[in-house]
């Protein structure tokens, strides 16, 4: 008899249920904590029998994945959408009925497993979480000192580098001692800030410097340092893909479709799934690369051909969803980037239609 079992884990604490594989009776059930040692301490009666032991995806369920295999057991990790979902149909939620009803998955079979990154990919995305937190609350200070000194009248400028911000806002609060005052503590929040971000940013940069694959992806025009080591950090493992074309519907960027009957066939929005870092990072290159580089190659004439068609936005995604492909393509070739194919030209297309032309650009 084989057993499935599944963790409904937090924090502090876990909730066990082991069943039947084959009619789904409960065999063993108990809450412990949240201790890979403790766990394994209350499945290991099992172990024989034990065939999966699922758990959902989360905060702590990296680290405590790769104790747990590391100790023997066969873990499996479930998507977090897929199993909300399932779990919706509970009546009453509790950890106890959860953990039971991702037991019912791992029976069952029916679950998407989660790829677990290595160690060394949850450093980079800890630096780039880091960075992007920073930046994030820079510009939050940033702009609560432009919008504050409105009210008097003090401008600070749009044209205003960072290099300078904090001895332009210091000039305009000079004439006012108790506004001065206020406004100082924001300005050493502001620069502490800055400080850190500008270590970390070099941090990055460095990293990038030193890797090959990454110096490889910044040879694509529009993509640079932070796109690089976020799409490495992401991918972790280019094997996992059977196929490279896989990779923008994996990060969300390939268009739902909703189907029902004869009567409705939709194919609507992208379905956002996925990473959204890595979707904002590769929409952000795809937009440098049909808008601000000046070096035309394949992808570019063919985004801007879209974009005089559907439009500027769709064009955008579209080629952010082939940056992915075109990027995993070249981790797993070993190969560089091509500005164009030896059977087409990669020059710059022409429009017969100004119209067309202004709409693409």
């Amino acid at each position: 008899m084989k057993l499935s079992a599944a963790l409904d884990t937090s924090s502090t604490k876990t909730a066990i249920c082991m069943m039947n594989s084959r009619d789904g009776t409960i065999v063993f059930e108990a809450s412990v904590l949240t201790d890979p040692a403790i766990i394994f301490e209350a499945l290991a009666p099992h172990l024989p029998r034990l065939d999966k032991v699922g758990h959902e995806a989360g905060s702590v369920a990296p680290w405590l994945h790769r104790e747990l295999v590391s100790l023997g057991l066969p873990m499996v990790l479930l998507e977090a959408r897929q199993a909300a979902a399932a779990l919706q149909a509970q009546r009453n939620k509790t950890d106890k009925n959860d953990a039971r009803g991702l037991a019912h998955l791992v029976r069952a079979g029916w679950y998407r497993p989660v790829h677990v990154k290595s160690p060394e990919s949850h450093k980079l995305r800890l630096l780039l979480a880091h960075r992007r937190t920073l930046k994030r609350k820079l510009l939050d200070i940033e702009n609560e000192i432009r919008q504050s000194l409105k009210v008097f009248g003090l401008l600070v400028g749009p044209r205003v580098q960072r290099a300078s911000f904090t001895a332009r806002v210091r000039d305009l609060v000079a004439h006012d001692s108790l506004i001065g005052g206020i406004t100082e503590c924001m300005l050493r929040a502001w620069e502490a800030l800055w400080a850190d971000y500008k270590r970390l940013h070099d941090l990055l940069v460095q990293m990038v410097g030193r890797d090959e694959l990454c110096r490889r992806f910044c040879a694509i025009p529009g993509v640079g340092p932070v796109t690089a080591l976020t799409f490495k950090a992401a991918i972790d493992d280019p094997h996992r893909f059977s196929k490279s074309k896989t990779v923008g519907a994996h990060f969300g960027l390939t268009s739902r479709r909703i189907q029902t009957g004869t009567s409705i066939d939709i194919e609507g929005h992208i379905s956002k799934c996925g990473d959204g870092e890595v979707r904002t990072v590769l929409y952000e290159a795809a937009s440098a690369m049909l808008v601000r580089s000046k070096k035309w190659c394949g992808i570019k004439a063919w985004g801007v051909r879209i974009a005089a068609k559907r439009g500027h936005k769709r064009a955008v995604v579209a080629v952010a969803r082939k940056l992915a492909v075109v990027m995993h393509r070249m981790w797993i070739d070993g190969s560089v980037f091509r500005f164009a194919a030896e059977d087409e030209s990669a020059a710059e297309p022409s429009f017969s239609n100004p119209t067309a032309l202004a709409a693409a650009m």
